[in-house]
Protein backbone atom coordinates (compact mmCIF):
# COMPACT_ATOMS: atom_id res chain seq x y z
CA UNK A 1 0.00 0.00 0.00
CA UNK A 2 2.81 2.40 0.96
CA UNK A 3 4.72 1.52 -2.20
CA UNK A 4 1.61 2.06 -4.32
CA UNK A 5 1.01 5.42 -2.65
CA UNK A 6 4.64 6.44 -3.24
CA UNK A 7 4.45 5.51 -6.89
CA UNK A 8 1.22 7.44 -7.28
CA UNK A 9 2.74 10.42 -5.48
CA UNK A 10 5.81 10.39 -7.77
CA UNK A 11 3.60 10.24 -10.86
CA UNK A 12 1.57 13.21 -9.71
CA UNK A 13 4.76 15.08 -8.86
CA UNK A 14 6.27 14.41 -12.31
CA UNK A 15 2.99 15.38 -13.91
CA UNK A 16 2.98 18.64 -11.96
CA UNK A 17 6.59 19.41 -12.98
CA UNK A 18 5.73 18.67 -16.60
CA UNK A 19 2.75 21.03 -16.47
CA UNK A 20 4.92 23.71 -14.88
CA UNK A 21 7.50 23.43 -17.69
CA UNK A 22 4.75 23.47 -20.27
CA UNK A 23 3.31 26.63 -18.73
CA UNK A 24 6.75 28.26 -18.71
CA UNK A 25 7.30 27.42 -22.39
CA UNK A 26 3.87 28.80 -23.24
CA UNK A 27 4.71 32.09 -21.52
CA UNK A 28 7.96 32.39 -23.45
CA UNK A 29 6.28 31.73 -26.80
CA UNK A 30 3.36 34.03 -26.05
CA UNK A 31 5.70 36.78 -24.90
CA UNK A 32 7.67 36.77 -28.15
CA UNK A 33 4.65 36.33 -30.42
CA UNK A 34 3.13 39.44 -28.89
CA UNK A 35 6.14 41.38 -30.08
CA UNK A 36 5.19 40.50 -33.62
CA UNK A 37 1.44 40.34 -33.43
CA UNK A 38 0.11 42.76 -30.81
CA UNK A 39 -3.40 41.46 -31.37
CA UNK A 40 -4.75 38.36 -29.60
CA UNK A 41 -3.25 34.94 -30.45
CA UNK A 42 -4.31 31.37 -29.67
CA UNK A 43 -2.39 30.15 -26.66
CA UNK A 44 -1.29 26.66 -27.55
CA UNK A 45 1.93 24.85 -26.75
CA UNK A 46 1.39 21.82 -28.88
CA UNK A 47 4.68 20.76 -30.52
CA UNK A 48 2.76 20.55 -33.82
CA UNK A 49 2.05 24.27 -33.74
CA UNK A 50 5.78 24.93 -34.19
CA UNK A 51 6.24 22.62 -37.14
CA UNK A 52 5.81 25.37 -39.74
CA UNK A 53 8.45 27.48 -38.02
CA UNK A 54 11.02 24.68 -37.80
CA UNK A 55 10.78 23.78 -41.50
CA UNK A 56 13.22 26.52 -42.44
CA UNK A 57 15.13 26.81 -39.21
CA UNK A 58 18.45 28.57 -39.67
CA UNK A 59 21.36 26.93 -37.93
CA UNK A 60 23.72 29.84 -38.57
CA UNK A 61 21.63 32.60 -37.07
CA UNK A 62 23.65 35.00 -34.94
CA UNK A 63 20.67 36.99 -33.77
CA UNK A 64 20.98 37.93 -30.11
CA UNK A 65 17.77 39.85 -29.84
CA UNK A 66 15.87 36.81 -28.53
CA UNK A 67 18.05 35.42 -25.71
CA UNK A 68 16.73 33.89 -22.52
CA UNK A 69 18.05 32.20 -19.42
CA UNK A 70 16.28 28.94 -20.17
CA UNK A 71 18.50 26.10 -21.25
CA UNK A 72 15.98 23.34 -22.06
CA UNK A 73 16.07 21.88 -25.55
CA UNK A 74 12.44 22.90 -26.16
CA UNK A 75 13.16 26.49 -25.17
CA UNK A 76 16.14 26.62 -27.48
CA UNK A 77 14.06 25.29 -30.37
CA UNK A 78 11.34 27.84 -29.72
CA UNK A 79 13.80 30.72 -29.52
CA UNK A 80 15.61 29.56 -32.64
CA UNK A 81 12.34 29.30 -34.54
CA UNK A 82 11.24 32.74 -33.39
CA UNK A 83 14.46 34.19 -34.82
CA UNK A 84 13.08 33.49 -38.28
CA UNK A 85 9.97 35.61 -37.81
CA UNK A 86 11.37 38.39 -35.62
CA UNK A 87 13.51 40.79 -37.68
CA UNK A 88 17.05 41.19 -36.41
CA UNK A 89 16.74 44.96 -36.59
CA UNK A 90 13.58 46.93 -36.86
CA UNK A 91 14.12 49.83 -39.17
CA UNK A 92 11.42 52.31 -39.87
CA UNK A 93 11.72 53.32 -43.49
CA UNK A 94 10.38 56.83 -43.82
CA UNK A 95 7.72 57.13 -46.48
CA UNK A 96 8.22 60.34 -48.35
CA UNK A 97 5.04 61.74 -49.74
CA UNK A 98 5.70 63.52 -52.98
CA UNK A 99 3.82 66.78 -53.05
CA UNK A 100 3.81 68.44 -56.43
CA UNK A 101 4.12 72.12 -55.99
CA UNK A 102 2.22 73.95 -58.69
CA UNK A 103 4.52 75.80 -61.04
CA UNK A 104 4.09 79.48 -61.48
CA UNK A 105 1.17 79.80 -63.79
CA UNK A 106 0.69 82.83 -66.04
CA UNK A 107 -3.04 82.38 -65.43
CA UNK A 108 -2.63 83.24 -61.75
CA UNK A 109 0.72 84.88 -61.27
CA UNK A 110 1.24 86.88 -58.13
CA UNK A 111 -2.39 86.44 -57.14
CA UNK A 112 -3.59 88.06 -60.37
CA UNK A 113 -6.03 85.96 -62.34
CA UNK A 114 -5.98 86.27 -66.11
CA UNK A 115 -8.33 85.30 -68.92
CA UNK A 116 -8.60 81.55 -69.37
CA UNK A 117 -6.89 81.54 -72.74
CA UNK A 118 -3.67 82.55 -70.99
CA UNK A 119 -2.26 79.17 -69.96
CA UNK A 120 1.00 77.64 -68.75
CA UNK A 121 1.92 77.12 -72.40
CA UNK A 122 1.37 80.77 -73.32
CA UNK A 123 4.56 82.51 -74.34
CA UNK A 124 5.78 85.53 -72.44
CA UNK A 125 5.20 87.94 -75.31
CA UNK A 126 1.57 86.87 -75.54
CA UNK A 127 1.04 87.24 -71.80
CA UNK A 128 2.62 90.69 -71.96
CA UNK A 129 0.35 91.66 -74.87
CA UNK A 130 -2.66 90.55 -72.82
CA UNK A 131 -1.50 92.51 -69.77
CA UNK A 132 -0.43 95.73 -71.44
CA UNK A 133 -2.18 96.15 -74.78
CA UNK A 134 -5.22 93.99 -75.37
CA UNK A 135 -8.37 95.88 -74.43
CA UNK A 136 -6.66 99.22 -73.84
CA UNK A 137 -8.43 102.04 -75.77
CA UNK A 138 -6.21 103.31 -78.60
CA UNK A 139 -6.80 106.70 -80.22
CA UNK A 140 -3.63 107.29 -82.25
CA UNK A 141 -3.94 106.85 -86.02
CA UNK A 142 -0.58 105.09 -86.38
CA UNK A 143 -1.34 102.64 -83.58
CA UNK A 144 -4.80 101.90 -84.94
CA UNK A 145 -3.31 101.26 -88.37
CA UNK A 146 -0.77 98.90 -86.82
CA UNK A 147 -3.46 96.95 -84.94
CA UNK A 148 -5.62 96.74 -88.07
CA UNK A 149 -2.67 95.35 -90.03
CA UNK A 150 -1.84 92.87 -87.26
CA UNK A 151 -5.48 91.76 -87.06
CA UNK A 152 -5.43 91.12 -90.81
CA UNK A 153 -2.40 88.89 -90.34
CA UNK A 154 -4.55 86.57 -88.23
CA UNK A 155 -5.49 85.02 -91.58
CA UNK A 156 -2.02 83.45 -91.61
CA UNK A 157 -0.67 83.57 -88.05
CA UNK A 158 -1.82 83.53 -84.43
CA UNK A 159 -1.36 86.44 -82.05
CA UNK A 160 1.84 85.07 -80.53
CA UNK A 161 3.52 84.75 -83.91
CA UNK A 162 2.35 88.21 -84.93
CA UNK A 163 3.52 89.88 -81.73
CA UNK A 164 6.96 88.33 -82.15
CA UNK A 165 7.19 90.10 -85.51
CA UNK A 166 5.88 93.41 -84.16
CA UNK A 167 9.14 95.33 -84.03
CA UNK A 168 10.20 94.01 -87.41
CA UNK A 169 6.83 95.02 -88.84
CA UNK A 170 7.27 98.52 -87.49
CA UNK A 171 10.67 98.79 -89.13
CA UNK A 172 9.38 97.47 -92.43
CA UNK A 173 6.28 99.68 -92.53
CA UNK A 174 7.82 102.95 -91.31
CA UNK A 175 6.28 102.84 -87.85
CA UNK A 176 2.86 102.35 -89.50
CA UNK A 177 2.66 105.97 -90.47
CA UNK A 178 -0.15 105.88 -93.08
CA UNK A 179 1.33 108.75 -95.07
CA UNK A 180 4.72 107.04 -95.48
CA UNK A 181 3.34 103.55 -96.11
CA UNK A 182 0.90 104.84 -98.72
CA UNK A 183 3.87 106.09 -100.74
CA UNK A 184 5.68 102.73 -100.86
CA UNK A 185 6.50 101.60 -104.40
CA UNK A 186 6.94 98.22 -106.06
CA UNK A 187 10.56 97.90 -104.99
CA UNK A 188 9.78 98.41 -101.32
CA UNK A 189 6.81 96.03 -101.44
CA UNK A 190 8.91 93.25 -102.95
CA UNK A 191 11.69 93.89 -100.46
CA UNK A 192 9.31 93.45 -97.54
CA UNK A 193 7.76 90.35 -99.10
CA UNK A 194 11.22 88.79 -99.56
CA UNK A 195 12.09 89.23 -95.88
CA UNK A 196 12.41 85.67 -94.57
CA UNK A 197 12.00 86.76 -90.97
CA UNK A 198 8.61 88.29 -91.68
CA UNK A 199 7.41 85.47 -93.95
CA UNK A 200 4.69 87.85 -95.14
CA UNK A 201 3.17 87.03 -98.52
CA UNK A 202 3.37 89.69 -101.21
CA UNK A 203 -0.42 89.90 -101.37
CA UNK A 204 -0.56 90.67 -97.65
CA UNK A 205 2.05 93.40 -98.01
CA UNK A 206 0.04 95.00 -100.81
CA UNK A 207 -3.11 94.89 -98.64
CA UNK A 208 -1.34 96.85 -95.90
CA UNK A 209 -0.07 99.44 -98.38
CA UNK A 210 -3.50 99.79 -99.96
CA UNK A 211 -5.13 100.20 -96.54
CA UNK A 212 -2.64 102.97 -95.73
CA UNK A 213 -3.84 104.83 -98.83
CA UNK A 214 -7.45 104.42 -97.68
CA UNK A 215 -6.58 105.75 -94.20
CA UNK A 216 -5.04 108.91 -95.63
CA UNK A 217 -8.24 109.57 -97.58
CA UNK A 218 -10.43 108.97 -94.53
CA UNK A 219 -8.24 111.24 -92.42
CA UNK A 220 -8.87 114.08 -94.87
CA UNK A 221 -12.62 113.42 -94.87
CA UNK A 222 -13.24 112.74 -91.16
CA UNK A 223 -10.36 114.62 -89.57
CA UNK A 224 -8.58 111.46 -88.49
CA UNK A 225 -8.78 107.70 -88.88
CA UNK A 226 -9.37 107.49 -85.13
CA UNK A 227 -12.48 109.69 -85.28
CA UNK A 228 -13.88 107.61 -88.12
CA UNK A 229 -13.38 104.29 -86.30
CA UNK A 230 -14.51 105.40 -82.82
CA UNK A 231 -17.67 106.90 -84.25
CA UNK A 232 -19.00 103.33 -84.72
CA UNK A 233 -19.08 102.84 -80.92
CA UNK A 234 -20.17 106.43 -80.17
CA UNK A 235 -16.66 107.22 -78.95
CA UNK A 236 -17.07 104.89 -75.99
CA UNK A 237 -15.82 101.29 -75.71
CA UNK A 238 -18.38 98.51 -75.54
CA UNK A 239 -18.02 96.93 -72.09
CA UNK A 240 -18.98 93.27 -72.06
CA UNK A 241 -19.30 91.02 -69.02
CA UNK A 242 -18.25 87.63 -70.25
CA UNK A 243 -17.55 84.98 -67.64
CA UNK A 244 -16.40 82.13 -69.87
CA UNK A 245 -14.31 82.02 -73.07
CA UNK A 246 -17.20 80.39 -74.92
CA UNK A 247 -19.25 83.54 -74.34
CA UNK A 248 -16.79 85.73 -76.25
CA UNK A 249 -18.06 86.10 -79.85
CA UNK A 250 -16.04 86.07 -83.04
CA UNK A 251 -18.02 88.94 -84.51
CA UNK A 252 -20.67 91.47 -83.51
CA UNK A 253 -23.29 93.64 -85.27
CA UNK A 254 -21.03 96.68 -84.88
CA UNK A 255 -18.11 94.76 -86.39
CA UNK A 256 -20.26 93.73 -89.34
CA UNK A 257 -21.39 97.31 -89.94
CA UNK A 258 -17.83 98.59 -89.67
CA UNK A 259 -16.59 95.86 -92.04
CA UNK A 260 -19.12 96.79 -94.71
CA UNK A 261 -18.23 100.46 -94.54
CA UNK A 262 -14.48 99.78 -94.62
CA UNK A 263 -14.94 97.64 -97.71
CA UNK A 264 -16.83 100.48 -99.36
CA UNK A 265 -13.90 102.77 -98.70
CA UNK A 266 -11.53 100.33 -100.44
CA UNK A 267 -10.02 98.55 -97.42
CA UNK A 268 -8.89 94.95 -97.76
CA UNK A 269 -8.67 92.10 -95.21
CA UNK A 270 -11.41 93.69 -93.13
CA UNK A 271 -14.02 90.94 -92.74
CA UNK A 272 -16.30 91.00 -89.65
CA UNK A 273 -14.09 88.53 -87.71
CA UNK A 274 -10.91 90.48 -88.42
CA UNK A 275 -12.62 93.76 -87.55
CA UNK A 276 -13.89 92.33 -84.27
CA UNK A 277 -10.37 91.17 -83.40
CA UNK A 278 -9.21 94.69 -84.18
CA UNK A 279 -11.92 96.12 -81.88
CA UNK A 280 -10.79 93.83 -79.05
CA UNK A 281 -7.12 94.70 -79.47
CA UNK A 282 -7.74 98.45 -79.75
CA UNK A 283 -10.06 98.61 -76.75
CA UNK A 284 -13.18 99.48 -78.72
CA UNK A 285 -14.73 96.50 -76.99
CA UNK A 286 -13.67 95.15 -73.60
CA UNK A 287 -13.66 91.36 -73.79
CA UNK A 288 -11.47 90.48 -70.85
CA UNK A 289 -13.30 87.92 -68.72
CA UNK A 290 -14.90 89.45 -65.63
CA UNK A 291 -12.60 87.54 -63.24
CA UNK A 292 -9.47 88.68 -65.09
CA UNK A 293 -7.51 91.33 -63.20
CA UNK A 294 -7.28 93.39 -66.39
CA UNK A 295 -11.05 93.64 -66.73
CA UNK A 296 -11.55 96.34 -64.09
CA UNK A 297 -8.44 98.21 -65.23
CA UNK A 298 -9.61 98.36 -68.86
CA UNK A 299 -13.13 99.26 -67.77
CA UNK A 300 -11.74 102.22 -65.82
CA UNK A 301 -9.91 103.36 -68.95
CA UNK A 302 -13.01 102.83 -71.08
CA UNK A 303 -15.17 104.94 -68.79
CA UNK A 304 -12.96 107.97 -69.22
CA UNK A 305 -14.15 110.69 -71.59
CA UNK A 306 -13.21 110.62 -75.27
CA UNK A 307 -9.49 111.38 -75.30
CA UNK A 308 -8.84 111.81 -79.00
CA UNK A 309 -6.87 114.93 -79.91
Amino acid sequence: MSKQYSTKHDMEKNKSISKQKEKTNCNILSKHFKKIYPIGIHRTCSPLSLSSLSLSLSQNSTDSSLTADSSTPLDQKILSALRLIVPTERREIPVTKIIRQPSASPTEEGGMRRCNWITNNSEKVYVQFHDECWGVPVYDDNQLFELLAMSGMLMDFNWTEIIKRRELLRESFAGFDPNNVSKMGEKEILEIASNKELTLAESRVRCIVDNAKCITKIAKEFGSFSSYMWDYVSYKPVINKFKYPRNVPLRSPKAEAMSKDLLKHGFRLVGPVIVYSFMQASGMTIDHLVDCYRYSECVNLAERPWRHV
